[in-house]
């Protein structure tokens, strides 16, 4: 098995349940090819360094998976085939260095989705009821300030000059 990196841009067009069902139908192809995906990271929308296909940004995601060479290609064509995906890259790791890298990375963005789900499951999900507000009504007759006419300032012979 050897570790790969796909990253891989989704039209910004599409919406979010849209780019979901991309993103499970890559994902399935991927395991149906006998891949294991061991971190995904969803970006979202960002800013494309160049135009593309007339679109100036793109949903972002990157895989980090192990998988069988034979399976490459089967994986890299539905991608091309996919109209939704106007661009990929897959990346092979090969040196030690580079996979103990790609293990680094793949833990980093593993631990980032778990810090989220910890913080989603803190937050409070009861409804606190906001206190009713009375209407007070007034007993006494309120009487308005009184304006007073602030007068004018005379220009000085420095502000006329100006």
């Amino acid at each position: 098995m050897k570790h790969y990196e796909l990253l891989f841009v989704v039209k910004p067009t599409l919406t979010e349940e849209e780019v979901k069902v991309k993103f499970d139908f890559i994902k399935g192809v991927m395991e149906n090819n006998g891949c294991e995906i061991k971190s995904v990271k969803d970006m979202g929308v960002r800013k494309l360094a160049y135009e593309i296909e007339k679109f100036e940004r793109g949903h972002y995601f990157v895989l980090y998976y192990t998988a069988p060479p034979s399976s490459l290609e089967e994986i890299l064509r539905n991608l091309r085939l996919t109209e939704e995906i106007i661009r990929f890259l897959n990346v092979k790791f090969d040196s030690k260095k580079e996979i103990a890298q790609w293990e680094k990375m793949a833990k980093a963005t593993q631990e980032k989705k778990e810090l989220r789900a910890t913080k989603e499951e803190v937050k409070p999900t009861e409804k606190v009821e906001e206190p009713v507000k009375e209407e007070v009504k007034p007993t006494e007759k309120v009487e308005e300030p009184v304006k007073e006419e602030v007068a004018q300032k005379e220009d000085t012979p420095q502000e006329k000059a100006e």
